[in-house]
């Protein structure tokens, strides 16, 4: 098993794909069930401003621009984190993933230790995809995976997640090739129509996470730019073409209508620290060799920070929602606040499903914010933590935030320990040039006080069930 993790990406492209896919049975046909289906595209570091549609000097995303034209853009929404695991499980929980003690990526065991995190998700706690599955929903799960990692051979499989089929990487287990994501999707589609089932699929891009793994021919339509410029833009248009086949298999089998689709990103875009003069290849043991974070080169449409910030460069990500005839086309919302913790509701009330009584969701459902029927105040916080140093350091001046709350129209943001926090009007300051603290004290101590009885409900640290064996040996 080692030895198979450790191979070239070109080795893995043919086992991978079957040894990680896990069929839907075919005896599960039934009478048709009429409820609407959703495909979740979930990118991996796509920054706010890396589309054609928010302005990108050169990217091209043609099909993710036809989500735009057809469905309705909302530029308010955060995901939970500022890094890609506890950003994930917060879609998969509707939880805050600071109550799950995912503080950052999950990574090896002893990392893990060090940061006072789980090996894996909690696979028996309330999720977006179980409850789905349990409510006759075929689900699937394509692409990224990274809420266990690799590295972890005795994480459970996203099987136990309630998935009906899978295909993933940074999983335990064989990894999926990063470009058969969108096959695999509009395979299982095809299965779930035969049988007049609903489906929810989770299409988690890899893209434009490093390694980039470039296609040459997709490079050919970029000749003018530098080679940086030219590998970014060239991951991106292979992405959104894959994200395209999607869509254009829903039209084929004429579930385009009844289909809710929404693209979004796991954080801001990632930049290296330091200038990178010389483009670097790079290996990683679940996805093979590619460039590395010299050509990572996304940008935030102005909002402060990258890639593990808490300033909303690092949070503020592209969240685009098709229904045709349900959300509004053409249109953009600037207003409603919308975070990754509100997905499992949401979703549930799209498919009809009841969350269980003893459920407790730090989201709400936005159905009718997505319906553009009304654009409910949040009646309670978002909270976000993440584990940054202190003082900032200088070639990193916006990843000192170890602490963020937004609350209505004010989002401050604190150092590990408190004892240093900025005051934003987040409903008119998206780009977070103006620290208020000094002009509304009040609020700010306000916030501190929330953010500090937000800490104490926190647990003290995870579950020894969530330990890979490799603890013992530490």
């Amino acid at each position: 098993m080692h030895r198979i993790k450790s191979i070239l990406f070109a080795l893995i492209v043919g086992a991978g794909f079957a040894a990680c896919t896990n069929q839907v049975n075919s005896d599960q046909g039934g009478e048709e069930d009429a409820r609407p289906n959703i495909v979740f595209i979930f990118a991996e570091d796509w920054g706010w401003g890396d589309l054609s549609a928010n302005g990108h000097p050169y990217v091209k995303t043609p099909n993710i621009d036809r989500l735009v034209a057809e469905g309705t853009d909302f530029h308010r929404f955060t995901v939970a984190s500022g890094v890609c695991s506890p950003s994930r499980a917060a879609v998969m929980t509707g939880q805050f993933p600071a109550r799950h003690n995912i503080d950052g990526h999950f990574a090896w065991v002893k990392n893990n230790a060090q940061r006072n995190m789980p090996d894996w998700l909690d696979p028996e706690t309330t999720l977006l995809p179980r409850l789905l599955q349990q409510s006759g929903y075929r689900t699937a799960h394509f692409g990224k995976w990274h809420l266990a990692n690799n590295m972890i051979v005795d994480s459970p499989s996203p099987s136990e997640y309630g998935y009906d089929a899978f295909g993933a990487f940074n999983c335990s287990g064989e990894q999926i090739p990063v470009h058969k994501d969108a096959d695999s999707a509009v395979a299982f589609i095809e299965r779930a129509q035969k049988d007049n089932k609903p489906f929810f699929v989770n299409l988690w891009v890899h893209e434009p996470h490093t390694p980039h793994h470039v296609i040459p021919k997709y490079q050919g339509g970029f000749r003018d730019l530098d080679e940086a410029d030219n590998i970014y833009a060239a991951i991106l248009s292979h992405a959104d073409d894959r994200i395209g086949e999607v869509l254009n298999a829903l039209d084929r089998l004429n579930l385009t209508d009844n289909t809710l689709v929404v693209f979004s990103s796991d954080n801001g875009p990632a930049r290296a620290a330091v200038e990178v003069k010389y483009l670097k290849l790079m290996f990683d043991s679940a996805t093979g060799a590619g460039y590395g974070v010299g050509a990572s080169k996304g940008i935030t449409g102005g909002r402060k920070g990258y890639k593990a910030s808490l300033f909303e460069g690092g949070i503020g990500v592209p969240f685009i929602a098709r229904w045709p005839n349900k959300i509004g086309a053409g249109h953009t919302d600037k207003i409603s606040l919308i975070s990754a913790v509100d997905l499992l509701p949401t979703f549930c009330a799209v498919a009809n499903v009841d969350l269980p009584e003893s459920y407790e969701p730090d989201g709400i459902n936005q159905l009718p914010t997505l319906l553009g029927e009304s654009y409910p105040l949040r009646t309670k916080p978002l909270f976000w933590k993440y584990g940054s140093r202190w003082p900032a350091q200088e070639n990193k001046p916006d990843h000192w935030v170890s602490y963020a709350i937004v609350d209505q129209q004010w989002k401050l943001v604190a150092n590990k320990d408190l004892s240093y926090f900025e005051l934003y009007d987040i409903a008119t300051d998206v780009n977070e040039a103006t620290n208020l603290n000094d002009q509304e004290p009040g609020v700010s101590k306000a916030l501190i006080d929330k953010s500090k009885a937000w800490q104490a409900e926190l647990p003290e640290g995870p579950s020894e069930k969530l330990f890979s064996k490799e603890r013992e040996s530490l």
